[in-house]
């Protein structure tokens, strides 16, 4: 299996059917999201586990709204649980990506500490309100060139788990090669990924702008043409061209 290379302007294409997803059941969009908002809020509650069972549960969750979003797509009905599909299928693939991300976190943030990172990481990772603005310009500063790589890890790893829980759900795909694959969807269409990314930036400005309320339409979209862009990169595969090269494969044998 290989990403589909596909030309820059998809990525403005991957929004508008993101927002024609979203048009199809807007309400339910956000109570799902609502769900997954409280969900996360009680998890990180716990402590010292918290945030790492989100982590670890981040693939599997996601997984779930990719399936309402395919359901969608074909012209069927948005269903609550769609939402826990990725408890039901695959869910040792998408747990072990969740505990892969938190690993390399972990990793990226002790990189950073032994670049001279420390006093910016120890307030990344803290759970207190930062009151002062003032401390966190002085940990930026004081991170330099450890911030920046940080950055660039975390970006890496951004892109290898773009496209890896669906890729383990709707394709069986095993986490590592899932991640292999996404990061090589990412810089396949580094065109596309940059259109898409400057305009959902442009469109986040707007959001935010009359108290956050068009968030409530922006996040939708953003998961719903997540779905879209997955599903043009890594086209499903029709029945008969699946069997079409079965026949061929058997018969070179022969």
């Amino acid at each position: 299996m290989e990403a589909l290379h596909v030309n820059a302007d998809r990525g403005w294409a991957w929004i508008k059917h993101g927002a024609t997803l979203f048009m199809k059941a807007p309400l339910l969009w956000g109570a799902l999201l609502i769900i997954c908002l409280v969900s996360a809020l009680a998890l990180t509650s716990i402590p010292f586990a918290g945030e790492a069972v989100v982590t670890l549960l981040t693939p599997v969750v996601l997984a779930g709204l990719m399936v309402g979003c395919r359901a969608l797509d074909q012209n069927q009905e948005l269903e609550l649980p769609h939402l826990f599909s990725g408890f039901k299928k695959a869910t040792s693939t998408l747990v072990t990506l969740g505990a892969i991300s938190l690993a390399c976190q972990y990793g990226i943030f002790g990189v950073m500490k032994a670049m001279g990172g420390g006093d910016l990481v120890d307030l990344m990772m803290s759970k207190d309100p930062i009151s002062d603005s003032n401390v966190l310009i002085q940990a930026a500063n004081g991170a330099g060139i450890s911030m920046l790589i940080g950055m660039a890890l975390f970006f890496l790893l951004m892109m290898a788990m773009q496209y890896a829980p669906m890729l383990a759900y709707f394709r069986g795909v095993p986490a590592l090669p899932a991640m292999r694959l996404s990061l090589s969807a990412f810089k396949r269409n580094i065109g596309a990924m940059s259109v898409y990314g400057l305009i959902f930036f442009s469109l986040a400005i707007f959001a935010s702008l009359p108290m956050m309320l068009g968030w409530l339409v922006l996040m939708p979209v953003m998961f719903t043409s997540l779905y879209s862009s997955y599903s043009d990169i890594f086209p499903a595969y029709k029945t008969e061209e699946v069997v079409a090269a079965v026949t061929v494969s058997e018969s070179e044998s022969n």
